[in-house]
């Protein structure tokens, strides 16, 4: 096996490298053997794939990020030192390109540079909310506290995603499955029965002749249709990056039944929770909408925190300005930062407000869920039902003639 390797010279120098061992003890044997000491070691040779292609991707998913605020918070807390901190959270993370932000971060801390400047140089990771917050944290001297606080903002955040991505992967997933299946029925099964109904001179009936031109078209322009499909999304996907496409999707979004009220109340809920957290991390609500606005998915959110934003400086109470966006914002919200604002009590009243959408998104997407499945399998009944009728009536007419 070949491991990589840190070992320490006999003058203190950090040296690193890679070996051929049978296992860690002769690996630290053979390290011992030519003067160094043994600090850390990895075995390569089975993962050194995968870490190439995290590399390629140059991804990090929300729960690297997670668990790296609350590892590190952890730690700080114990009383490690940044650098130690950083180099035990690199060795443990298995997400390659994550690995060599950390030991660059490392890196600049050991020069005395902040973690939030270092965390900065990585805005793709590590957004504008993430790095202001280590960045408070830092300048206040409650840092552990802060990355605590980041830690559940992140969590709440992921667990919100992962209940909407839930209840849309299965409806998407038998979509899908619909389309691959059609496609293969239209281009191999129908032209198959088709020879049969015109060698026997069968009448077809409507609903037969339907299915036929449908697969004439996927049997002579299958390529076209794929070709027409990739464009079709490369096109969209264009459009949703200009800032128009991406308003016109957003508000249709919005408009949907259903599907719009599970946008507003994760935008709402997403919106209370970094709100809450970045008060409790000791930003100014002016400086915390500022940021908020470049976090939230939706256009029309963005654009109506930023809008709070500079009232808020002006001296307009916060529920007195997102109360002019009554389409985007439920009543409840707005009277909850009302009281809030009167008391007081604004970051804990958010954090409420946050906690009473996530339970009521979690429970639409629940029944959407239980809703969704029926529907999908009287869709997908019906046209199991029409495609069999269809190609039953000229069976029995052929069946008929004999």
């Amino acid at each position: 096996m070949i491991y990589s390797y840190k070992a320490k010279t006999s003058t203190g120098e950090i040296k690193s490298g890679e070996m051929k061992a049978k296992n860690k003890v002769d690996l630290d044997q053979k390290v011992s053997k030519i003067g160094l000491l043994l600090l850390s070691s990895e075995e390569i040779s089975d993962k050194k794939k995968k870490f190439e292609i995290s590399k390629v991707l140059k991804r990090v998913s929300v729960v690297d990020k997670m668990l790296f605020a609350r590892h590190l918070g952890v730690m700080l807390r114990a009383g490690l030192p940044f650098s130690r901190a950083t180099t035990v959270l690199a060795q443990q993370t298995s997400n390659a390109y994550f690995r060599d932000i950390l030991e660059s971060v490392k890196n600049d801390i050991q020069k005395g540079n902040q973690l939030a400047d270092s965390l900065e140089r990585y805005p793709k990771v590590f957004n504008t909310l993430f790095v202001n917050m280590v960045r408070v944290g830092e300048t206040s001297g409650n840092l552990e506290e802060t990355l605590d606080i980041l830690y559940l903002q992140l969590k709440k955040e992921h667990e919100l995603a992962s209940r909407v991505r839930g209840a849309m992967t299965y409806p998407g997933v038998i979509v899908l499955a619909m389309v691959v299946i059609g496609s293969l029925m239209m281009t191999y099964v129908v032209p198959s029965l088709l020879k049969i109904f015109t060698e026997t001179g069968a009448e077809l009936p409507t609903s037969t002749k339907m299915i036929v031109f449908v697969s004439n078209i996927f049997e002579n322009y299958i390529l076209y249709l794929f070709l027409g499909a990739v464009a079709a999304i490369v096109l969209f996907i264009k459009i949703l990056k200009t800032r128009r496409g991406k308003k016109t999707f957003d508000n249709i979004i919005l408009k949907l039944p259903t599907i719009g009220k599970i946008a507003s109340k994760v935008n709402m809920a997403r919106f209370s929770r970094t709100l809450s957290s970045m008060i409790a991390s000791g930003v100014s609500i002016v400086k915390a909408l500022d940021i908020i606005s470049e976090t939230l998915g939706n256009t029309y959110y963005k654009e109506s925190i930023k809008k709070a934003s500079e009232d808020v400086q002006k001296g307009i109470p916060l529920s007195e300005v997102i109360g002019r966006y009554d389409k985007l914002y439920y009543p409840l919200m707005i009277h909850m930062i009302e009281v809030g604002e009167e008391t007081g009590t604004i970051q804990e009243t958010l954090k409420q407000v946050a906690e009473f959408y996530e339970d009521e998104i979690e429970q639409v997407t629940e029944n959407l869920s239980s809703i969704i499945e029926p529907v999908l399998m009287l869709v997908i009944g019906g046209g199991v039902g029409f495609f069999a009728i269809s190609m039953l009536q000229p069976m029995y007419s052929v069946m008929g003639n004999i």
